[in-house]
């Protein structure tokens, strides 16, 4: 077994290279085909507790489990060769203490192979995010808007709108950075927060739903295929409509087997041309 890592995989360190350099591309996988399809085209690749809404259909991320991620993990780091995958700490398994987040998130790297994990949090998480560094777990803090904290933001609600809301996050910004953070996720803010918290860290900052002003951008993979026909949100630009595609496809192959088109001759196998037939 090769004691080497692989020369062609985005690190942590990487990304922080690219700061000020190169904007940052990521998109979310929560499966290996598509894990496989936009790696070529990503850097980061965010195994998200988004899963929980996305594929499992939930009304928030607060249902996401431990197993849920590790597994969707698992899943995501098996087609991605290229990228580096960063997964989510799904709600109520590192906010207990820094013990319990090295605890699981050391499970999650070691069960899965990603090469970082990402946490939500305030002043709170900056000792967890500490600890964790310090003994070897890459963290990217996600600030800003917070999913997991929706029932005490009263929703999904935009953030960082005033000056002084705006001085918080750069300075909660600045001490992630200091607790050894390689990169910030920032989402749903105003952009001169957006601009403000980027031109304030060394390290590089990615924005959802924060403006152009980040190091990179990252977005639900769905959202930008169109597989959700009810709701796309505001800051998703949809660059094709995958969904209205597959219903088209679902729709002729439904109609083919039930007219007998499919499966046609070409689809069927035939005998070997060793086998003989004969009639009785």
């Amino acid at each position: 077994m090769s004691i080497h890592m692989d020369k062609n995989r985005i690190t942590p360190v990487t990304l922080q290279k690219m700061k000020g350099k190169t904007p940052i591309v990521a998109l979310t996988a929560y499966e290996k085909p598509m894990a496989e399809i936009i790696d070529p085209h990503v850097d980061m690749i965010i195994v998200g507790d988004s899963v929980g809404m996305v594929v499992y259909g939930q009304d928030s991320t607060l249902g996401v489990t431990l197993e849920m991620m590790i597994n969707h993990g698992l899943a995501v780091t098996r087609g991605a060769a290229h990228a580096c995958v960063i997964i989510d700490m799904p709600f109520g398994s590192y906010q207990v203490s820094p013990q319990q987040a090295f605890r699981h998130a050391s499970q999650v790297l070691i069960r899965t192979g990603a090469q970082a994990v990402k946490l939500e949090g305030g002043a709170e998480m900056l000792d967890t995010t500490r600890f964790l560094t310090q003994r070897g777990i890459p963290v990217m803090p996600h600030i800003g808007l917070m999913p997991q904290h929706v029932n005490q933001l009263g929703g999904f609600k935009t953030q960082a709108r005033d000056a002084a809301a705006i001085e918080a996050l750069v300075s909660l910004a600045k001490d992630f950075e200091q607790a050894g953070a390689f990169s910030i996720l920032i989402e749903g803010t105003s952009e001169l927060a957006a601009r403000t918290v980027t031109a304030g860290v060394s390290i590089p900052v990615i924005g959802i739903g924060a403006s152009p002003a980040c190091d990179g951008q990252v977005l639900v993979t769905e959202d930008i295929l169109g597989l959700f026909s009810d709701y796309t949100p505001k800051f998703a630009k949809r660059y094709i409509d995958l969904g209205s595609l597959i219903t088209k496809a679902c729709a002729q192959y439904a109609q083919e087997v039930r007219t007998g088109e499919f499966p046609a001759s070409e689809h069927c196998f035939g005998l070997s041309k060793t086998t003989k037939v004969t009639a009785d």
